[in-house]
C-alpha cells in the first residue's frame, strides 16, 4: 500500500482536558496562536455537555430550523457556521467530527476527557479537589497546572509554559509541515 499525497490525510488531534474552570479554553487560545504563528493551520473542535444555540433566537437562521431544516448554513464574506439538528442521531464520534473539518496542521480538542487520544490535562488550584485524570489515563502525557502538583511519571508544566507544551505535542504527534509548504 502506497501513500497518496493528493488525498488529504487526517489532521493530528491532540486534546486538552480537565474539569470545569480548570483553564482549558485559555490554553487552547494560547497553543492556536502559537501555532498559527509559525504558518501552521489550527482546526479546534470543543465539546460541551450542555445545549447550546450559536442562533439567535427569531434570526432567519434559527426561524429556518424552527421551520424543519435538518441543516442550515450561514454564509457571509468572513464567515461560515453550519448548524445541523442531530437530537434524533445522538452526539457524533470525535473523529466524525475531525473529518468534516477543513484540512490542519492539527486538531486542539477542548473536552472528551475520554478520548483515546494524546493530550494534556489542564489544572487550577481552584479545581485541585477533582479527580487527577492522568492517574487512570494513559494518554494524559503531562499536566499544566499553575499550583505545585506531583504527578508520579508524568510531566508537569507550569500553565502560563505556551511553548514547552506546544514542544510537548509537536514531539508527541510528529514534527509539523504547514498544509501551505506540502507539495
Amino acid at each position: 500500500m502506497s501513500f497518496d499525497s493528493s488525498v488529504p490525510q487526517p489532521a493530528p488531534l491532540f486534546g486538552i482536558a480537565g474539569w470545569s474552570n480548570s483553564g482549558k479554553t485559555t490554553l487552547i487560545e494560547k497553543l492556536a496562536g502559537h501555532f498559527a504563528q509559525r504558518g501552521l493551520r489550527v482546526a479546534t473542535i470543543k465539546h460541551t455537555h450542555h445545549k447550546f444555540d450559536i442562533d439567535a433566537p427569531g434570526s432567519d437562521t434559527a426561524r429556518h430550523r424552527a421551520a424543519g431544516a435538518a441543516e442550515t448554513a450561514i454564509v457571509s464574506g468572513s464567515r461560515v457556521a453550519i448548524i445541523e439538528e442531530i437530537e434524533t442521531a445522538g452526539e457524533p464520534a470525535l473523529d466524525a467530527v475531525a473529518a468534516r473539518l477543513e484540512p490542519a496542521d492539527i486538531i486542539l480538542v477542548e473536552g472528551y476527557k475520554s478520548a483515546a487520544i494524546p493530550k494534556i490535562e489542564v489544572r487550577r488550584a481552584a479545581v485541585a479537589h477533582e479527580r487527577l485524570l492522568a492517574a487512570s489515563d494513559p494518554h494524559v502525557l503531562a499536566i499544566a497546572a499553575d499550583y505545585e502538583l506531583d504527578a508520579p511519571g508524568k510531566a508537569v508544566f507550569n500553565l502560563d509554559d505556551v511553548v514547552g507544551i506546544a514542544e510537548l505535542i509537536e514531539k508527541a504527534l510528529g514534527s509539523f509541515k504547514s498544509l501551505r509548504h506540502r507539495a
